[in-house]
């Protein structure tokens, strides 16, 4: 990873950007990608998108999600204690001692997610439960609620965990938000390539980063609407199942550094995902395989079937530990994946259609 690309991933990372408050984050990724693309714009919500003119006006949307999961201030109680309910899928479970940057009215505010001492807890030891949202509470550094409202704090600002990017032994990179601020990196990273080599894409190409996927899908269905793009492929992360006590037989058989993974079923168009399957080997690309059964559980899903129906495949990332603070990715996985996106939109012609027909 070259210097620049490596800075302007871990800005992505760093930059909070909760769902329902993405724009920092957008921000960071509109600015780097004005230097490839043809036009850089976003609608009401925030769902943010590139283009980079082809050689026909037909369309291929690269699509992944802006927003990360994180908290919302629920109560603020007479001794300045927060409460606190969640942004999207966030884990209570793992959320005790762990540190928060609120973004408020005067800007960002540290704090803590409390935990009682264990010695405190002696007798609970043992016959814990995981603690529910509603237990959780944050300091702040308050005496009262008057000392919240000085600090620029009130009901309704969000907070994301403070961890951010790492580099571990053998090509690892852990961080929070990796879900799905790799995959915003990642397609930036196949219009760079694009724009800057000497083949020009047969289809026009749009770049899009959604907002509120982790609540639904919201910004990848409003965006589609308006962008009617004639093909998509999605990019998301899927979960590595190589760690201690996941049973393939339930989860599937995903490995981290093995390669992105292709989606079978559902909403994935099986002539888009067999282009996909047949650029891979033609590349000699590393690609593991998943079904989906009644649903992605991606923006896929809201994208295939706008209007009159899209193709569409999902493309995912292997990522340790989702919804953690120690999401874990695999370079090699992820410079693979921009190569597989990369060769699949220059792999287009003109007269590409992916419908269905009858003999």
């Amino acid at each position: 990873m070259k210097k620049e690309d490596r800075e302007f991933l871990f800005k992505l990372l760093e930059t909070p950007s909760p769902t329902g408050f993405e724009m920092p984050g957008q921000q960071v990724w509109a600015d780097w990608l004005k230097a490839y693309a043809a036009t850089v714009t976003c609608d009401s919500y925030g769902s943010t998108w590139a283009t980079l003119p082809g050689k026909s006006k037909r369309t291929i949307m690269l699509e992944s999600h802006a927003d990360e999961i994180g908290y919302i201030i629920k109560h603020i109680d007479e001794k300045g204690f927060l409460r606190i309910d969640r942004i999207g899928g966030s884990d209570a479970a793992t959320a005790r001692g762990r540190r928060l940057t609120i973004l408020g009215d005067k800007g960002s505010v540290s704090g803590i997610i409390g935990n009682t001492a264990i010695h405190l807890r002696r007798d609970e030891v043992g016959q814990e439960k995981a603690p529910a949202v509603h237990d959780l509470w944050v300091d702040v550094g308050a005496s009262s609620a008057t000392e919240v409202a000085a600090l620029g704090l009130r009901v309704g600002h969000p907070a994301v965990y403070q961890d951010g990017p790492l580099e571990l032994a053998n090509k690892r990179l852990i961080s929070r938000a990796l879900d799905n601020r790799i995959g915003g990196y990642i397609i930036a990273q196949v219009m760079k390539r694009l724009a800057t080599g000497k083949r020009k894409p047969a289809f026009t190409v749009i770049c899009l980063n959604a907002v509120q996927e982790e609540i639904g899908g919201n910004g990848a269905m409003m965006a589609t609407y308006r962008l009617q793009p004639d093909l998509c492929v999605c990019l998301d992360v899927t979960h590595a199942t190589d760690t201690p006590g996941l049973d393939p037989n339930k989860f599937g058989s995903v490995k981290l550094g093995g390669g992105p993974t292709v989606s079978h079923g559902t909403a994935n168009h099986p002539l888009v995902v067999k282009r996909l399957i047949d650029v891979a080997g033609k590349s000699k690309l590393p690609l593991q395989h998943e079904a989906s059964s009644r649903f992605t559980g991606t923006d896929t899903d809201k994208i295939f079937h706008s209007r009159e129906g899209i193709p569409s495949a999902l493309v995912s990332l292997p990522l340790r530990c989702m919804h953690s603070v120690v999401e874990t990715a695999h370079l090699d996985d992820i410079h693979h994946t921009i190569d597989l996106l990369t060769d699949f939109v220059l792999s287009l012609g003109e007269k590409d259609l992916f419908c269905q027909s009858l003999n």
